[in-house]
């Protein structure tokens, strides 16, 4: 007969093989997915993640002029007058589908864009284009590439709820605005830049970054006491 301590050996010898055999087909924990944000680390392209040459670096570096942190504080009565008066200007804004074409001075516009580009980017690549058009045959052409693409969108792309919630609006692929605007400002993402050697350099969070921006230039036309449409549909489009 086996002794006690043979036996003992041999159930703590299954009790391990047991436990390992329960690890083995224990299922794998894995990262839950976030394919929006992995997506925009990879910034939507398919360039190899390149690095950079220390010399372009440096002289990024270089060129950079360092701009201290000036912060003014205010007493709370302050904060809370100032926050309030800022919320209820914002609140005003709407998007407007009845356009003047009464004339906007330049150097509004030029104010409005400066201010959109006191956006935060990723790695401060600052991964925006901004363009002014005012020339009428181009602003048509604008129109004509919009409505081509609104079209498609509505009989196909968006689907029978996101259509029939729209109804209530009124609005359809008919931008008849574009025409009408004396301006308009077009977005376009910059999906990588170059080096001082002319290497790629890949844009981190180019849309993220791009959406900030444009809800600053709105921001900044409703202090203006401007009016915009919905900017969603030349930012898809035209980047």
């Amino acid at each position: 007969m086996p002794s006690l301590g043979a036996l003992l050996f041999v159930l703590v010898c299954i009790l391990l093989t047991w436990i390992f055999h329960r690890k083995s087909e224990a299922p794998q924990v894995r990262a839950e997915a976030r394919p929006w944000v992995d997506g925009d680390l990879k910034d939507n392209t398919e360039l190899p993640q390149v690095e950079e040459d220390a010399g372009d670096s440096a002289a990024s570096e270089g060129n950079v002029d360092h701009i201290p942190f000036s912060h003014t504080r205010y007493s709370e009565r302050e904060m809370i007058k100032r926050s309030q008066e800022f919320y209820e200007l914002l609140n005003k804004r709407r998007s407007i589908r009845f356009i003047s074409n009464e004339h906007v001075p330049q150097e509004v516009i030029d104010n409005v864009i400066k201010a959109a580009g006191t956006a935060p980017s990723g790695a401060h690549t600052e991964p925006w284009t901004f363009v002014v058009v005012k020339d009428p045959d181009v602003k048509h052409k604008i129109r004509e590439i919009i409505e081509e693409e609104e079209e498609i969108n509505y009989r196909k792309r968006m689907g029978a709820r996101w259509v029939a919630d729209l109804r209530k609006m009124r609005t359809n692929w008919v931008k008849d605005y574009l025409d009408t605007a004396p301006i308009l400002i077009l977005i376009f993402k910059q999906v990588h830049g170059f080096t001082a050697s002319g290497k790629k350099k890949v844009h981190y969070y180019n849309e993220i970054s791009v959406s900030i921006a444009c809800g600053i230039l709105l921001a900044a036309l409703q202090g203006t006491a401007l009016v915009s449409r919905n900017l969603s549909t030349l930012c898809s489009i035209l980047t």
